[in-house]
């Protein structure tokens, strides 16, 4: 998948596209993943023990992986801030680095 945890992505088709924000889950078996704050849904809950005044709660629900993209965090780039398409470099060492197609930099996760 071209995108892990803790990755800036912009939502770029669907009701939410526009929308940026930080990936929370990913879930790999369905090809889908969890941005914060983007995609909220209300969930409706009986009373229970825990909650015992139940009601709706607001929480985030997964969009498909294809409809997001990595933002580009280099201010010399001229897709700052904006989805940008991604490659794969190979290092010396044998371990690959995301780069943007764009600019060349490599793509660091938010943490």
């Amino acid at each position: 998948m071209h995108v892990c945890k803790n990755d800036l992505v912009a939502v770029m088709a669907g009701n939410k596209s526009g929308k940026t924000g930080k990936i929370v889950k990913v879930l790999r078996d369905s090809n889908r993943v969890v941005i914060k704050g983007v995609n909220l849904v209300y969930k409706h809950t009986k009373p229970s023990q825990k909650n015992p005044q139940g009601g709706r709660i607001q929480k985030e629900a997964p969009i498909s992986a294809a409809n997001v993209m990595l933002v580009c965090q280099n201010r010399n780039c001229k897709k700052y801030d904006k989805g940008v398409r991604v490659k794969k470099k190979i290092l010396e060492n044998g371990y690959k680095q995301r780069v943007c197609v764009y600019c060349e930099v490599e793509i660091i996760s938010a943490e």
